[in-house]
C-alpha cells in the first residue's frame, strides 16, 4: 500500500513538472521580447495630445487630404512640399498599429473635414506578429468606422512596405496587402496604392540604398517612391 502511495506521489510530481515546463514555454517568449499583438494604445497620450494642442491653436483647412498611420507617415517631413498640389494634414504618430490607429480615430480623424484619407497602417502589426487575416479584420474596422460617417469619402490605402529590416515578414505583408487590395478593388471609393513593388530591386528584395541606417524608415530617395505612387493614385501626377 505504501509503495502504490509513493508510485502515485512520484506520478503526480512528474505530472506538475511536465506542466511547469508547458507554462514556461508558453510564457517566455514575452519575458525575450518575443511577439507582442496587443498592446496599450494610451502609450501614445502624449503624441495624440499634441495633436490636439495644434488643433485648439489652428484647426487644419477643411478639404484637405489627411495622412494617418505610423512612423512613415510621421516621419514624412517633406509631405506639403512633396505634394503641393493639395492641402495636407499628417497625423502620423511612430510605432501605432491599426487598433491604436482606430482607438484615436475620434482625436485624429472625425475632428477634421477632409476630402479624402491616405492611411498606413501594418508595417508595426505584422512584425509583432499579427497574423495577414486579423490585420484585415482591423482594416476592416477602420474602413467600416469612416464609410460610417462619410459614406462617399476617398480612402487610400499604402500598402505595407517591404524593408531590410523586415525581410522575414515580407511574405506576410505580401498577403495583407493582397487581402486589402481584393477588398478595394471592390469599391469604387477604396484605392490602393502600391508602394511594396516600387520599392524592390530586380532581385526581389528591398533597395539598399532608400533606407536611413535602420533599415526600416525610409529616406529621401524612398519618399519619392511614395510621393510618385500616392500623387498617381490621387490623380494629381
Amino acid at each position: 500500500m505504501q509503495q502504490i502511495q509513493i508510485k502515485r506521489t512520484i506520478i503526480y510530481s512528474i505530472s506538475l513538472l511536465i506542466l511547469s515546463l508547458i507554462l514556461i514555454s508558453c510564457v517566455t517568449p514575452s519575458f525575450l521580447g518575443g511577439p507582442e499583438i496587443t498592446r496599450d494604445p494610451l502609450r501614445f497620450t502624449k503624441a495624440i495630445n499634441a495633436f490636439k494642442a495644434a488643433d485648439s491653436v489652428a484647426m487644419p483647412a477643411p478639404n484637405s487630404v489627411l495622412f494617418v498611420g505610423s512612423s512613415s507617415v510621421r516621419g514624412w517631413k517633406t509631405l506639403a512640399e512633396d505634394i503641393p498640389e493639395i492641402d495636407v494634414i499628417n497625423r502620423g504618430f511612430g510605432g501605432s498599429h491599426m487598433t491604436d490607429l482606430i482607438y484615436y480615430m475620434d482625436d485624429i480623424v472625425f475632428p477634421y473635414n477632409p476630402n479624402a484619407i491616405v492611411v498606413y497602417e501594418g508595417d508595426n502589426d505584422i512584425a509583432a506578429g499579427l497574423s495577414p487575416s486579423n490585420f484585415f479584420k482591423d482594416y476592416m474596422i477602420f474602413i467600416n468606422r469612416t464609410l460610417e460617417k462619410w459614406p462617399e469619402l476617398p480612402i487610400f490605402f499604402i500598402s505595407i512596405k517591404p524593408s531590410l529590416d523586415r525581410i522575414e515578414h515580407m511574405e506576410k505583408m505580401a498577403e495583407a496587402n493582397a487581402l486589402v487590395k481584393a477588398h478595394m478593388e471592390q469599391h469604387d471609393n477604396l484605392y490602393y496604392i502600391d508602394v511594396f513593388n516600387a520599392m524592390l530591386g530586380e532581385d526581389g528584395k528591398p533597395l539598399p540604398d532608400i533606407f536611413i541606417k535602420d533599415g526600416l524608415h525610409m529616406n529621401a530617395k524612398g519618399y519619392a517612391i511614395w510621393t510618385q505612387e500616392v500623387k498617381k493614385e490621387l490623380g494629381i501626377e
